[in-house]
């Protein structure tokens, strides 16, 4: 009876497939600097969760755009502008069937510190001889949508000398939350991530383009993981990460 039993188990596991664990796998994302906050926190998780291993760099979108168009090593490209988008779609560098609208933001003007609210109109005064942080004006999303806000309120002449331009919106927001820079425009999202600065005012939606983040695989990307990470972050929990942080996550 013994040698039958064991006859049998025998027969059992090889008729019953054992799983293949899933290999973990490297992969790279290039993401407008606003992102950093919210997805450090959902790439740590997926980490945790995967075995992967996913290398997040965070620049201006228009940086990272040229980035991708002279051959640098990316699986995702996350940018704070459609046009940055645009371009490398334009040049063959993304693939376009996986383009999506992923999230949206608020435009912000934040003041060190606790300040108070301030209207818009008063900006100048509110200035003073201090400086207005902002992204590069040419490159950064959040810069160019900055000057075309303040253009629109018939500001932009009166605090343009005022500038004090930075190479990403992160680093705008750092000008201002150490002192360096009494005012600065940045997202909603960035107010939200930095304890040292306080939102002094909105600016109006219609005051400048749609701020929309626009996602696309990289063209020639070989990850087979990267396109569950990209499907992911309109799902929870990374879902509920992204709009902690301040995004709207689109449909």
């Amino acid at each position: 009876m013994r040698s039958s039993f064991i006859a049998l188990a025998l027969s059992a596991m090889i008729a019953t497939p054992i799983a293949s664990p899933a290999f973990a796998e490297d992969f790279t994302i290039f993401a407008a600097a606003s992102l950093k906050t919210a997805l450090d926190e959902v790439a740590g998780e997926w980490e945790k969760t995967t075995g992967d291993k996913v290398t997040i760099s965070y620049a201006g979108s228009g940086q990272l755009a040229k980035q991708i168009q002279q051959g640098a090593p990316a699986d995702l490209f996350i940018s704070a502008a459609v046009n940055w988008m645009d371009e490398v779609e334009k040049s063959g560098h993304i693939d376009a069937s996986s383009r999506k609208d992923l999230l949206g933001n608020t435009l912000v003007l934040v003041g060190h510190g606790e300040g108070k609210t301030l209207d818009l109109a008063t900006l100048p005064e509110a200035l003073g001889d201090g400086k207005l942080a902002m992204g590069l004006l040419e490159s950064v999303p959040a810069g160019q949508y900055g000057k075309q806000a303040l253009e629109k309120l018939g500001l932009w002449d009166r605090v343009e000398s005022h500038v004090a331009q930075a190479d990403n919106v992160r680093a705008a927001l750092t000008l201002v939350a150490t002192g360096e820079a009494p005012f600065g425009i940045v997202y909603g999202s960035d107010a939200v991530a930095e304890k040292g600065v306080s939102v002094a005012a909105t600016f109006p939606a219609d005051s400048h383009d749609p701020i929309i983040y626009p996602a696309a695989l990289v063209a020639g990307s070989t990850s087979t993981q990267v396109g569950a990470f990209f499907e992911s972050l309109q799902q929870e929990p990374a879902k509920s990460v992204l709009e902690g942080q301040g995004f709207t996550v689109l449909p």
